[in-house]
């Protein structure tokens, strides 16, 4: 398959998991069970993943790499096993140059720039989209990987997530309260004017840290200048989706944490990606040229904030696994813990601390 072909096959099996996700909320859940697994990859990936485990018939992906890299941690792709596919950015190095006109250009970096310019430095540049050959541990066999596992958060580890979740918060500039006086009654709420995120007082440790979870999405995703929710219009005006958003990051990073809080308002998304249709197609005469959303672009951009936001907060709270995606050979991490094996009988105990991966 050339390479044009392989990326168009890629982007058909999308909009058709894409399709079933706005439409099903089974479906929708079943991809952000597999993002709080794979969050360190797109949501668009996570999805191709899951769809060409599907059709092999064989189990979700867990860790995911190419052969060299594999190779480097000294396991080797099974024999007639097939590659997964990703789309991966291509890329080209360019020089920004500051004309003397004021303007600015790029060159290749081979290229000599132009007389007078002001050489403002190498940047990368995405030019197009690429296949990537990718295998899943189970089609490789070598070396074991001690990858740490989560069995669920301990009354002990709830404080240290919500520490690690307010600390994003602070990051972006807004405060954490915990308060009895909350606004409206709810169980959280954030406030874009003064910066400041609220959660109930009469909550739980751990009911808090799913709250402010959720109330980071919303800081994540939906300020005043949202610019990359314009595909649906702002939180303001479709406060119902970005009530899906929020919930959906925070059912991701708890997951990910080991913290199940059972199915999200996913039924609500098809209605109102509904909406945001009808809203569209309602502004159409105003913005000439401009195509209405439909199912399929809404809940792509949904699926992409999600797993962005999501991934940012993951990596300040620091989930046990790896997200998908194996470290570097030369960085791996030593752990401690009890050890499981994947895919044996463990001698005795509950799975718990290390997993073992691969066959």
């Amino acid at each position: 398959m050339a390479p044009e072909e392989r990326v168009a096959a890629l982007m058909d099996g999308l909009h058709s998991i894409l399709e079933k996700a706005v439409e099903s909320p089974s479906h929708w859940q079943v991809l952000l069970d597999a993002s709080a697994s794979l969050w360190r990859y797109s949501g668009g990936n996570v999805a191709l993943l899951m769809m060409q485990m599907a059709q092999r018939g064989t189990d979700e992906p867990t860790l995911v790499a190419g052969y060299k890299e594999w190779e480097r941690h000294g396991r080797t792709v099974l024999r007639g096993e097939h590659a997964l596919w990703v789309i991966a950015p291509r890329t080209a190095r360019v020089r920004q140059v500051l004309l003397p006109d004021g303007t600015r250009h790029r060159v290749p970096v081979d290229d000599k720039a132009p007389k007078g310019a002001v050489d403002e430095g190498k940047k990368t540049l995405i030019i197009g989209w690429r296949g990537q050959a990718v295998f899943d541990v189970s089609q490789t066999e070598g070396a074991p990987l001690l990858v740490p596992r989560s069995a669920g958060l301990t009354p002990v580890e709830v404080p240290r997530l919500w520490e690690s979740l307010a600390g994003v918060a602070r990051a972006h500039g807004f405060s954490v309260h915990v308060t009895d006086s909350q606004f409206g009654l709810t169980s959280g709420f954030t406030d874009f004017a003064k910066h400041r995120v609220q959660v109930g007082g009469w909550l739980n440790s751990e009911e808090r840290a799913a709250v402010l979870a959720h109330e980071l999405g919303h800081v994540l995703l939906h300020g005043p200048n949202d610019n990359v929710g314009k595909l649906y219009g702002s939180s303001v005006d479709h406060r119902g989706l970005a009530e899906v958003e929020a919930e959906s990051v925070a059912y991701t990073v708890l997951k990910a944490h080991g913290i199940d809080r059972g199915p999200q308002s996913a039924s609500y998304l098809s209605g109102w990606a509904d909406a945001v249709i009808e809203a569209e197609q309602s502004a159409a005469g105003a913005t000439p040229g401009k195509p209405p959303a439909s199912r399929v672009d809404i809940a792509k951009s949904v699926l992409g904030r999600v797993t962005s936001a999501s991934k940012e907060i993951l990596e300040a709270t620091d989930p046990p696994g790896l997200g998908g995606k194996v470290p570097p050979a030369e960085a791996s991490a030593q752990v401690e813990g009890q050890e499981t094996y994947a895919g044996l009988t463990p001698a005795e105990g509950p799975p718990r601390g290390l997993e073992i991966s691969g066959p």
